[in-house]
């Protein structure tokens, strides 16, 4: 039944507040605060700063939850200061005494706060936040795979351990425990898709912006240099037509904007010779770098052109973003990928970003320091070791072997006519532990931004994807301690599904 309101539209001096002054204590913002090292961001984010010089600046503990508080909300620096203003338990998630209807701070300043903390930083307190929930060293039945009620992390005592230890000077013990995964991925920046000729109209554009500047003392007492912008345009418009031009039409598309480049690179140099045109030094830090950019992207374009090859090495593909590189992943669909190829090692749904690189590399490289940084974590070498393919070398065979790590995957050489059943299923387990890490590189991508990274500057978009890696960590950490309560609650209600009838 459906009654039908007298008012449809409540008036603000009625509006009834339920909480009367009182939040709730058992709030997901109220146990995140729990589960931060804020003490560890206050030592990271003033490393650099004077104590008794200067102005002041936004506390430790406001940068960094505001920067929590857009990763895991997915918003943007100006919905997340609006929020927080909106929001009382997000305020004391940052740390305010009391709620104001104020702005905290300027959204502008959320880009400081990630050059502050920077990559190194931020990892630091993923690592502490994943270190502080962890068993140490990590049992070996909690991956979900001997009748763990919840698949989760968990001690023996059935409670999720969310007491900070000393692991750093922790001596090794003799026994290997734990599992290990590692993999690879790419965090694809937020470029559009480069071809050559729309990186060379790219670069056409920003010349000639650098040559209205350069130029304008001389206005009025000398013409400015031709640069054939709206020729250039033209052709580029009538090019980018074609569905699918042959390699033909665009060597010749990318000869002829090639050609107008270098012209607008002569202009330049020949402006910044004359003492009347504005000089180098009074260029914006902007237009500066991307003059710089541009004579590279031209250099590259040229070699490209005279080899008759397609690449080139430490290759640009975007003007305002040149730290950006191709990666060729080989993923179905989309075969190369533009941004930062990431080393990951994931340890009981906890994740430690190992490397972070702008340029292609063998990721099978990178296990070998990826086992002995769980050693350094958990004081003791994993028991098995789950990757991919591309990780079963030679060199990581016989390291894994002398130090009794059981490698996943197949052995060398012939695979035998007759695997035993028991071989069967341990590849089985083996392969189904591993996916774990792609279904944690899903999660990043999905819900936490690493699909495509939106910062823009080279430290800041670093610091963002170690930050999407900590908003992970703090979720699995929050998982951990509901399941926790739950199991003093009820344990009753847990039961392992392997030990369940199947029909009831």
């Amino acid at each position: 039944m459906y009654r039908t309101q007298s008012r449809q539209q409540l008036e603000f001096p009625n509006f009834y507040l339920p909480f009367s002054g009182q939040l709730d204590p058992e709030n997901r913002w109220i146990l995140l605060a729990k589960l931060v090292p804020w003490e560890l961001a206050e030592t990271i984010y003033h490393a650099n700063l004077c104590e008794d010089f200067g102005a002041p600046v936004v506390p430790a503990r406001t940068a960094l939850g505001a920067l929590l508080i857009k990763e895991r909300l997915g918003l943007t620096d100006r919905e997340t200061v609006e929020a927080i203003r909106e929001n009382p338990y997000l305020q004391l998630f940052i740390g305010l005494e009391e709620f104001t209807q104020e702005k905290p701070f300027d959204a502008s300043l959320m880009v400081e706060f990630r050059k502050r903390f920077g990559e190194e930083g931020i990892q630091q307190i993923a690592e502490a936040i994943a270190l502080a929930a962890l068993p140490q060293p990590p049992d070996a039945q909690a991956d979900g795979d001997d009748g763990d009620p919840s698949g989760e992390d968990r001690n023996d005592d059935g409670q999720g351990s969310v007491d900070q230890r000393e692991t750093a000077d922790a001596p090794p013990t003799d026994a290997n425990q734990g599992k290990l995964l590692a993999d690879a991925t790419c965090a694809p920046a937020d470029v559009r898709y480069p071809t050559d000729v729309s990186l060379l109209i790219e670069a056409l554009e920003k010349t000639e912006a650098i040559i209205d500047v350069l130029h304008e003392p001389l206005a009025g007492k000398a013409p400015r240099p031709r640069t054939y912008r709206v020729k250039a345009r033209r052709q580029f418009v009538a090019f980018i037509r074609r569905k699918q031009p042959s390699l033909r039409k665009v060597r010749q598309a990318q000869k002829r904007q090639l050609g107008f480049l270098a012209r607008n690179l002569r202009a330049v140099d020949c402006l910044l010779d004359t003492p009347e045109a504005t000089p180098l030094g009074q260029l914006s830090r902007r237009d500066y770098r991307n003059l710089l950019v541009c004579r590279e992207v031209c250099r590259q374009q040229q070699e490209m052109i005279d080899q008759r090859t397609r690449r080139v090495d430490d290759r640009i593909v975007s003007v305002s973003q040149p730290h950006v590189r191709p990666i060729k992943r080989g993923k179905a669909g989309r075969e190369t990928e533009f941004g930062a190829k990431l080393s990951v090692s994931l340890v009981q749904g906890f994740s430690f970003l190992d490397r972070l690189s702008w340029d292609n590399y063998n990721e099978g490289g990178d296990l070998i320091e990826q086992i002995e940084a769980y050693r350094r974590r958990f004081g003791c070498y994993p028991e098995s070791v789950h990757v991919d393919k591309i990780y079963r070398t030679r060199a990581n065979r016989a390291y894994c072997k002398q130090r009794g790590i059981r490698l996943s995957g197949p052995p060398l050489g012939r695979p035998p006519k007759n695997l035993s059943a028991a071989d069967k299923q341990q590849a089985r387990r083996d392969e189904a532990i591993r996916s774990r890490v792609e279904g944690k590189f899903g999660e990043g991508k999905r819900r936490y931004g690493l699909g495509r990274v939106m910062a823009k500057l080279h430290g800041t978009l670093a610091a963002q994807i170690a930050l999407s890696f900590l908003v992970m960590n703090l979720e699995q950490a929050l998982r951990l301690l509901f399941f926790a309560l739950a199991w003093l609650l009820s344990p009753e209600l847990l039961v392992a599904p392997s030990r369940c009838n199947p029909r009831g």
